[in-house]
């Protein structure tokens, strides 16, 4: 076992020597024997075929012990290739160890160190030589290496240094230009410092100049900068002179002052004694009914004066309109208001002006005064063409219409004629584009209305609502059981009447009245928008019928979309829910529009041709015509061109009376299907009777309505049982339906009273008939309920 491990370990020494050998071997760039990348290979290819090669299985381990030399020579020849076989033997025999035996590890160490001892000593002298030369060659290119790195070290502290030096002199270049930057800066600081105070010289030049005048163009610059040197000068007390300079400035403003008060003062004393002397103006005037030459010189004073009046006027006008915009560009009702009591000052304080100049009018203080307007419509307009809410434009019209023509014009109509003519251009833009927006919000927001699930959730809606109020009511009944009631206070109103005996109880029923169907909220979105409109409508449309047209309009659609709401709630819900929906929007719409004084009637012209048809058939067909008229083919022409003529006829159509006849045919169609519901069959039975009556009336066969098998007693027993059933159960919901839309006690006893008085006379007919027609005990198997008793399940329920 031991002589085995000493055999791998040499095996494994032997693979990493040679490893390490052949790294040697080619190390030198110039080797004289390098070996190929083939001969690599190959060696240690032998080398892991020598490795994988084991021990052979029938040798006995004990007998390893015992091997000589040579047999452990033969061993190693079987386990390595024939290549090295010999160069073992030739080991072993340079070492006199052919006979020798290893049988420890100690004498396989000593015969390996002993081997790598002579393996050493037996380098050829070759090689020997040529390692000499290399390392000669090695140690001289060391020196020069060491001769380069000293030359490189001595460039390098000289590169050093002249970048130290590099450095330092950008360094100064740098902080010296930035010291030039500031000095620059620091000079143009005290250059603009010093030109407020080198400005006096220049001043003080202007003032004392004998051609100085106020009114020529650089007076006004001059005193701009006065200004600014006694401002900036007044800033700084801490500058050197401060108060010398104060001073001077001081001095050259009270000049400047002092020449513009002589130049008012002068101007004013010119135009006073210019006003005081109108006598030259006033013989003009006089002297114009004589001689047509004065008429035509006071023309031309009166055009000369307008002209200065305008070139005056114009902007200052302009800017007071661009200011007004600016201040009100997002509140056009401000705006306008405010700009139409600027212009009417103007016209007011122009047409004073004039009177004191002269004492005739003309046209052409108008015309200017007109012009005047026109900037401010000129401003307005786009903005007006511009709006879309109903609201504003509403709003507007009132502004225009009630404030400025109303109020103001109406008051002075003398001074504001012109004034007048543009306010009423504008209301008409105004009232146009109010027309234009309506039209399109009745086509997009009520006729083209798109309902949401909630806005058809009835009765559900109202039934919440019902039960809010209902939960307030009960609310404030236990706040009021722990107050005290002081049902004998005498409560005064507002309008001075006295309310006695008013307990809060009675004033908290009064507060909790008003039923949720009769909120605005609760109302279908499209009667509240049609509402809406016709507010708007109210007194700002009076011109051509406009305002008639767009309120027919505004109904008509608003009732077509409750019958259209009305159909959809009948089809989702129930007939009832459908019937009493329309039928309260009607009622609030009629309501509604009574306030409004406005003729919603409007006349329609259309052309009846009727007339023309038939003479033209006459024309073209004279066989229908008759012998005594068929003359010749003239008379049909004539009678063609004397009755042939299109009749214009005229027709009115009125929005509250369709409004009416709608609700009169939704509460008559309410009062057929409830009857219908409750005593449909008794009303069926009672028409078959009376056909078999009249059968019988015009010549027919007797009869006996005892043997007809619809009407024996039995039968008619299983039809009165089901109308009483069926009064019995619906008529309760149906009444508290009605109770829930209407919210009305009269408007329920007028719409239910015809079912009443309808279900009570089907019953009067029964009876009678039955009477008429039975016997005793018929009678009593039919048990059609008394009068009284129907009488009293209608009141009990009422």
């Amino acid at each position: 076992q031991e002589v085995a491990t000493l055999l791998l370990l040499t095996s494994m020494l032997c693979t990493a020597e040679t490893r390490e050998k052949l790294s040697l071997w080619d190390r030198g760039t110039d080797a004289t024997a390098s070996l190929t990348e083939r001969q690599r290979d190959s060696i240690l290819e032998v080398r892991e075929a020598a490795e994988s090669l084991s021990v052979p299985s029938e040798l006995p381990i004990e007998d390893l012990c015992s091997l000589s030399s040579r047999s452990l020579r033969s061993t190693f020849t079987a386990t390595v290739p024939e290549s090295t076989e010999d160069v073992l033997l030739k080991g072993f025999q340079m070492l006199d160890m052919e006979n020798d035996r290893i049988e420890t590890a100690q004498q396989f160490f000593a015969w390996f160190a002993k081997l790598q001892t002579n393996m050493d000593q037996d380098e050829s002298a070759q090689h020997r030589d040529d390692l000499y030369c290399y390392q000669e060659q090695c140690n001289a290119i060391l020196k020069d290496v060491s001769a380069a790195l000293e030359q490189l070290d001595s460039l390098q502290k000289q590169y050093l240094f002249v970048s130290n030096k590099t450095g330092a002199l950008h360094e100064a270049c740098e902080q010296l230009l930035k010291e030039q930057s500031e000095l620059v800066d620091l000079a143009e600081s005290i250059q603009q410092k010093l030109s407020y105070f080198n400005e006096l010289e220049s001043i003080n030049t202007k003032l004392n100049s004998p051609t100085l005048s106020v009114n020529n163009e650089g007076f006004i610059p001059m005193l701009s900068k006065l200004d600014d040197c006694i401002e900036y000068v007044s800033s700084h007390p801490n500058f050197k002179d401060y108060p010398v300079y104060l001073a001077k400035f001081k001095q050259c403003l009270s000049k400047a002052m002092h020449y513009m008060k002589v130049h008012i003062v002068n101007t004013m004393h010119n135009l006073t004694n210019q006003l005081t002397k109108r006598s030259l103006i006033e013989q003009i005037e006089q002297r114009t009914e004589k001689i047509p030459e004065y008429r035509q010189l006071l023309e031309e004073v009166h055009q000369c004066y307008l002209d200065q009046r305008e070139q005056l006027l114009i902007p200052c006008i302009t800017s007071t309109i661009s200011d007004l915009s600016s201040q009100n560009s997002k509140d056009h009702c401000a705006l306008v208001r405010s700009g139409c009591a600027f212009m009417v000052h103007v016209c007011q304080d122009e047409h004073q002006l004039y009177n004191e100049f002269f004492s005739k009018p003309t046209l052409k203080l108008d015309e200017l005064l007109e012009k005047l307007c026109l900037s401010l419509y000129d401003v307005l307009r786009p903005m007006i063409i511009h709006i879309i809410h109903l609201e504003t434009l509403s709003e507007l019209c009132s502004i225009l219409k009630n404030e400025m023509l109303e109020d103001h014009v109406q008051n002075n109509a003398a001074q504001l004629g012109a004034f007048d003519v543009v306010i009423k251009q504008m209301l008409e833009d105004v009232q146009e584009r109010l027309v234009y927006r309506t039209h399109i919000y009745i086509q997009n927001d009520i006729i083209g209305y798109n309902p949401a699930p909630g806005d058809l959730a009835y009765p559900e809606k109202l039934e919440m609502m019902e039960r809010i109020a209902q939960s307030l009511k009960e609310e404030q009944m236990k706040q009021m059981s722990h107050e005290p009631v002081f049902s004998d206070v005498q409560l005064e109103d507002p309008h001075g009447r006295r309310n006695s005996n008013l307990g809060s109880a009675e004033a908290s029923r009064l507060q909790t009245s008003v039923s949720p169907a009769d909120l605005h909220g609760m109302w279908y979105p499209t009667v509240r928008r049609t509402l809406v409109c016709l507010s708007k409508l109210y007194r700002c449309i009076d011109i051509f019928g406009l305002e008639f047209c767009l309120s027919q309009e505004a109904l008509s659609a608003c009732i077509q979309s409750l019958l259209k709401a009305s159909d959809i709630i009948l089809k989702n819900k129930t007939q009832i829910d459908g019937q009493l929906f329309l039928i309260k929007h009607l009622l609030i719409m009629r309501e509604q529009i009574a306030p409004f004084h406005t003729d919603f009637a409007i006349k329609e012209i259309s052309v009846d041709l009727k007339k023309t048809r038939d003479a033209a058939f006459k024309i073209l067909n004279p066989k229908a015509v008759p012998n005594f008229f068929r003359l010749n083919s003239h008379n049909a022409i004539l009678e063609f061109l004397l009755e042939g003529t299109p009749e214009i006829k005229e027709h009115y159509i009125d929005s509250k009376k369709d409004v009416d006849r709608h609700l009169k045919f939704s509460c008559e169609q309410f009062i057929q299907q409830q009857t219908q519901i409750f005593v449909g069959n008794l009303e069926e039975f009672l028409t078959k009777v009376a056909a078999l009556k009249t059968m019988a009336i015009q010549g027919g066969p007797t009869y006996s309505l005892s043997q007809q098998p619809w009407a024996q007693p039995a039968k008619i027993n299983d039809i009165v049982m089901a109308t009483y059933r069926v009064m019995k159960s619906k008529l309760p919901s149906t009444l508290q339906s009605m109770s829930l839309y209407l919210a009305n006690r009269d408007t329920e006893f007028i719409l239910f009273k015809p079912v009443r008085n309808n279900i009570q006379q089907v019953f009067q007919r029964l009876h009678t008939l039955l009477q008429e027609e039975y016997s005793g005990e018929d009678l009593q198997i039919i048990a059609c309920p008394s009068l009284e008793q129907v009488n009293l399940l209608l009141s009990v329920n009422k």
